[in-house]
């Protein structure tokens, strides 16, 4: 019994010593420069496999019984730094990275923690002749230029490791582990998208226009459920070329400001670090860090040449991990600039790295997007490019481009774009799609994002699809349930050719409707009937419910999310119309158009046609017969939006929209029962206030100019639903207002949480604050008012009004961002409030996801 209490002593005594040699490792990963922590470092202890990460905080800690004096520290963007550790001692660091690729010489100034001030401040001073001088170099100065452009993007699973299953049986997805790669700190990555595109580009000064020509491009990925140009549209905005040389950066659908803007100096702290080589040059580390670290800006460093040119050599970009930016974790942006012999700056690497996390316990995803840019040339482009800037299109693309070889891709690939894993993502698609619980789920995936459902598997062969879905079931106060069902033909059964239509039945108005529509498309379409740009005659036939001051303009009527309403919707005619269109888009942004229409519009009980005779008598109208031809005009240069098979969606409304489309009527000319004149004229256009946010403007004006029944004037479009749309009035009834002129606002005011992001409760939410302000100024003239000249005209429905000499006016104060996707309005109605039937106030809502 004593052997057996001296062998536990023993042991007990033995775990006591061990435990006693333990080493403790704890402390923080800082940026160098601005104090900034590092989240998700990772520490490895050298020659063993103990490690670990930071925590959001750049904090960390590590107790191990393991040997070893080095801990190898490493982050995405910083030089791998070694420290040396006491084993068996409690080991308190603060440790800094440095940007990578910088060999550190001497030290002019660091940074204290004394009080910042940009009077006399020598980085200041020396920062302001930066931006002085960054257009002296600018390649655009230059008549002529152009160089070769290779683009590499990849979306991967972060920190990816594959797991065994617990009973040893093999899975049905363990060959993902033959297609993970490694990052340069040794991260491990598995990529489920990824896209390669090389292009050379053109510019000429004046006039000015840049022009694009692909050679190669190719794209594999569990994003192919998306319309490939339209998600590389998405990309190529989110995703954008950064030019530090701007005054605004133009990120995540966001706008940064540039450290060399012309406002740095009083948005961003600049210090003077070291001196150094950049590529073998010597060159200042100016160091930058916004003042307010909630705001749109970036820290890092810029390094400038030690000389008179003040000429920037490379520049490191980091996202302050307080910014009000969704989904964004951690960013690196690194470019690297050349002097060419004419003295001209050329920008020859523009790296983005990006870890993106849902939540701040997820690995997230990883996401790179490499530039590579070679072969400048400063003369007017030659040989079989000489014409290259005749061409209307911007972009033109090879007829192979999408169908390079393997052999095309490794001879043009640049080295430093090169994989370490040769496996590629092509090729895990392929193994993915043989497992069907991935393939349904693709399907599924496929058919919400797309609204349609195609009738065979294989894309190459599919020449019909069934929907859009989201409009198989709605409601409305006339016809009760309504069910439709739909469909149109693809560019697989002809590219030029179109056919589409639906079929509705309402259960309690017991109509069936219907619209068949074909369309000749003078272009070949590669995916939809209206990508652009359309050149196209259109022939339509339709008969359905009119729903009266209700125009959806982003989105379809039938949207089962517009089903709920506030109040019963019953301010509605029956339409039957046919119409003939010619419509042509320029790459410029010009597009016109022209429509023959030939409509009939029936009375319902709930919008009755009661027409005033000359002798004063009211007699009901069945219906009234017109046709017309309507003109349409519009520019839009510049503007980006998603395409998707039925609309287009707006990616940003940073271009300039105008709009202007005039109706014409002649009484007896085909059947027409009123002469009809009406011209209408819109402009929509977003203004960015830099750090503070950006405000939407949409502008219209209109008149009728002839005397016509009430359902030809002007209805304010009002919005019965709950849901937030844009030109559409929140707390105004259908048909409550009746004008035969106008002029309406609509102005929206995002501050991207400027206010939020200054209390200490709220900024940690993201919320971002909205303010809206809309209104419309209407008039009745005489000639269209019943109660002055009811002669041929139509007695108004109830509750209908005429404006008086003040606007219809609302606001509203709104909150985003909450839980990433969801806003939430207050809106008021400022006037006209003792109208019956309204609401004055209310809550409105709407989806978005947006970084």
């Amino acid at each position: 019994m004593g052997k057996k209490i001296l062998f536990i002593l023993s042991v007990l005594f033995a775990c006591c010593g061990v435990s006693g040699q333990n080493t403790l490792i704890k402390g923080v990963v800082t940026d160098s420069l601005t104090g900034e922590a590092l989240p998700y470092a990772s520490l490895l202890l050298k020659g063993t496999s103990v490690g670990t990460i930071t925590n959001e905080t750049g904090k960390f800690s590590l107790s191990t019984s393991a040997r070893s004096e080095i801990l190898e520290v490493s982050y995405l963007g910083y030089d791998t730094k070694d420290i040396k550790i006491v084993s068996g001692k409690t080991n308190d660091l603060k440790i800094q990275l440095v940007p990578t690729g910088i060999a550190l010489n001497e030290v002019i100034v660091k940074p204290k923690k004394e009080r910042y001030s940009k009077k006399e401040n020598p980085a200041v001073i020396f920062v302001r002749k930066v931006i002085e001088a960054r257009n002296e170099n600018d390649p655009h100065n230059h008549d002529y230029f152009q160089y070769d452009r290779y683009e590499r993007m990849v979306f991967a699973m972060n920190d990816y490791k594959p797991k065994a299953k617990k009973d040893g049986k093999p899975g049905k997805f363990d060959f993902l582990s033959d297609f993970v790669d490694t990052l340069e700190i040794g991260t491990t990555i598995l990529p489920i998208s990824e896209k390669e595109k090389i292009e050379t580009v053109f510019f000429r000064k004046d006039p000015e226009s840049e022009k694009r020509i692909v050679k190669g491009n190719k794209s594999a990925g569990v994003d192919e459920v998306f319309s490939r140009d339209g998600i590389q549209q998405f990309l190529n905005e989110a995703f954008k070329e950064v030019d530090i040389f701007k005054n605004n950066i133009p990120l995540f659908l966001q706008r940064f400001v540039s450290p060399l803007s012309t406002i740095g100096p009083n948005f961003y702290k600049y210090y003077l670090l070291d001196t150094l080589e950049v590529n073998g040059k010597k060159s200042v580390d100016l160091g930058f860090v916004p003042f307010n670290s909630e705001s749109f800006g970036f820290t890092g460093h810029l390094y400038v040449a030690l000389d008179s040119t003040f000429f920037v050599n490379k520049v490191i970009l980091n996202v302050p991990k307080d910014i009000n930016l969704n989904f964004v974790s951690q960013m690196t942006i690194e470019q690297t600039f050349q002097r060419t012999s004419n003295n001209t700056r050329v920008i020859t690497k523009d790296d983005i790295r990006v870890n993106f996390k849902l939540s701040e316990k997820s690995k997230g995803m990883y996401a790179q997007r490499l530039n590579i840019y070679s072969n400048y040339a400063f003369g007017k482009p030659e040989g079989e490019y000489a014409q290259i800037f005749e061409e209307s299109a911007p972009i033109l693309t090879l007829e192979d481009t999408y169908r390079r070889s393997d052999s095309y891709w490794a001879e043009n690939r640049p080295e430093s774009a090169r994989k370490k894993n040769p496996n590629s993502v092509e090729k895990l698609m392929t193994k993915l799609r043989s497992v069907p619980v991935f393939y349904i789920t693709e399907k599924v995936v496929s058919t919400l994002v797309s609204g349609y459902i195609p009738t065979n598997k294989n894309p190459e062969k599919n020449k019909f699809d069934l929907g859009p879905m989201n409009s198989t079931i709605n409601g409305n106060a006339i016809e009760g349930a309504r069910f439709r069902i739909g469909g149109g033909t693809t560019p697989v059964f002809n590219k030029n050719w179109f056919f589409e239509g639906y079929a509705a039945y309402g259960t309690r108005d017991k109509k069936m409707k219907y619209d068949a529509l074909v369309e000749y498309s003078f272009n070949d379409r590669k995916d939809f009937r209206l990508e652009f740009p359309i050149h196209s005659l259109r022939f339509e036939y339709m008969y359905d419910i009119n729903k009266l001051g209700q125009n959806y303009m982003y989105t379809s009527k039938d949207n089962i999310m517009l089903a709920i309403k506030r109040q019963k919707d019953t301010r509605a005619t029956y339409l039957r119309k046919a119409e003939l269109t010619y419509t042509r888009e320029y790459y410029n942004g010009i597009s016109y158009g022209a429509v023959v229409r030939n409509t009939r519009e029936y009375a319902t009980p709930y919008a009755v046609f009661d027409r005033i005779g000359s002798d004063g008598y009211i007699t009901s109208v069945g219906s009234y017969d017109m046709t017309a031809l309507e003109l349409k005009f519009r520019y839009g240069k510049d503007e980006k939006f998603y395409q998707t098979r039925t609309q287009r969606v707006p990616i940003t409304y940073d271009a300039l929209i105008f709009n202007l489309t005039h109706v014409m009527a002649k009484k007896g000319l085909l059947g027409a029962d009123y002469n009809y004149q009406r011209t209408d004229i819109g402009i929509q256009k977003r203004f960015w206030f830099s750090a503070f946010g950006y405000v939407d403007l949409i502008t219209k004006a209109g008149k009728v100019w002839t005397k016509v029944p009430y359902p030809l004037l002007i209805l304010p479009n009002a919005n019965l639903t709950y849901t937030i749309q844009p030109e559409a009035y929140t707390n105004m009834n259908a048909i409550e207002f009746i004008n035969d002129e106008y002029m309406s606002w609509d102005i929206t005011y995002y501050m991207n949480g400027n206010l939020f992001n200054r209390i200490p409760l709220l900024k940690k939410l993201k919320w971002r604050e909205v303010f809206c302000f809309r209104g419309l100024w209407g008039h009745l003239t005489d000639k269209n008012n019943p109660a002055k000249n009811g002669d041929g005209l139509f007695v108004f429905p109830k509750n209908s009004y005429t404006m008086g000499k003040a606007p219809y006016m609302e606001v509203s104060a709104g909150i985003e961002n909450i839980f990433k996707f969801l806003r939430l309005d207050y809106v008021w109605r400022l006037n006209y409030r003792n109208h019956p039937g309204i609401q004055t106030k209310g809550v409105r809502c709407t989806m978005r996801l947006s970084f």
